[in-house]
């Protein structure tokens, strides 16, 4: 079990060492300016001129300059290989929002890994956001403001059931599960209301609805407790 290393009242931005250009971290970093690197993370925040608040993971991606440019008080290598260094980093910090960047890359089973950590912490409100697309593990109670027309998609990633209000299809009455029935494609027909029975779903909408995201996301924001 990794130890907490930080507490944050401020957004926190976990960087991996996946592909990210720069506009996204800059979008990122204004909603969530605290940045933690999740292992060769380090090295593309350090290449994009940001010193990274904590550097977390097991250390086999890092390069020599990185861990020499940083301080060495920063740097929290975790030798176990039962998780990711995305579950690491997400397990050691706390804030009321995280972002993760450069944790959908090119290798499938990195994402389907990325995935899994959402639903294992629900208690972290955590955005992976990727080239096109947001992922996030819905909470108990969710409401976006989409415009009509925008892809809404549902991925279970646990057997899950729901509510739903705004949707072109309705999700109320179907089990959802992975191996049966999925929400991939539906769309907003006006504001989104969610209610989830329990934890596991994951939601997906483009990118360009981050802000909207993040604001739903936090205490406060439309986000209920709980799931």
């Amino acid at each position: 079990m990794t130890t907490s290393l930080l507490h944050s009242s401020d957004n926190i931005t976990i960087l991996g060492g996946g592909a990210v250009d720069s506009r996204a971290l800059g979008q990122a970093l204004a909603l969530a300016p605290v940045l933690v690197a999740a292992d060769g993370g380090a090295d593309a925040a350090l290449a994009a001129g940001h010193m990274p608040r904590l550097v977390i993971g097991d250390f086999d991606s890092i390069s020599a300059a990185a861990r020499a440019a940083i301080p060495a008080v920063r740097q929290h290598p975790i030798a176990e290989q039962d998780s990711t260094d995305f579950e690491k980093c997400l397990r050691a910090v706390t804030a009321p929002l995280i972002l993760g960047l450069g944790l959908l890359g090119a290798r499938l089973d990195h994402q389907l890994a990325a995935l899994n950590t959402l639903v294992r912490y629900p208690d972290r409100r955590c955005v992976l956001v990727g080239a096109k697309d947001l992922c996030f593990h819905c909470p108990a109670n969710l409401r976006l403001d989409l415009p009509v027309g925008t892809r809404v998609s549902l991925f279970p990633l646990a057997p899950v059931t729901g509510q739903s209000e705004g949707l072109r299809w309705p999700i109320g009455g179907i089990g959802f599960a992975p191996g049966g029935r999925i929400g991939t494609s539906n769309a907003a027909s006006g504001p989104v209301r969610l209610r989830m029975a329990g934890p596991g779903m994951a939601v997906i909408v483009p990118r360009a609805h981050l802000a909207e995201v993040a604001r739903a996301l936090m205490p406060g924001g439309g986000g209920g407790s709980g799931g």
